[in-house]
């Protein structure tokens, strides 16, 4: 999926908002249910919230990342050695 930057990054800081909101769990708080009737139901959505996470930094770097850190990498990259300390 192509998308232009500016919405990539757009998206990618309103799903970052959305996941600090969600990361605040005080419905889950009180709440003594278990999944698969062996894991606590708070524990089962931090595990949840970690996968959306990890999914979240992919569409980071996938969508937002800022192409000119890229550009200055390999600038560097392909600069003279300079004799600096090793």
């Amino acid at each position: 999926m192509a998308l232009p930057k500016r919405n990539g990054a757009t998206l990618v800081w309103l799903a970052c908002a959305a996941l600090f909101v969600l990361h605040q769990d005080c419905w889950n708080w009180d709440n003594s249910s278990l999944v698969f009737g062996w894991l606590p139901v708070g524990l089962a959505w931090h595990a949840g919230f970690s996968l959306a996470a990890t999914l979240l930094w992919a569409a980071a770097t996938r969508w937002a990342w800022p192409e000119e850190i890229e550009r200055w990498a390999e600038e560097t990259d392909t600069a003279p050695d300079q004799g600096g300390p090793r």
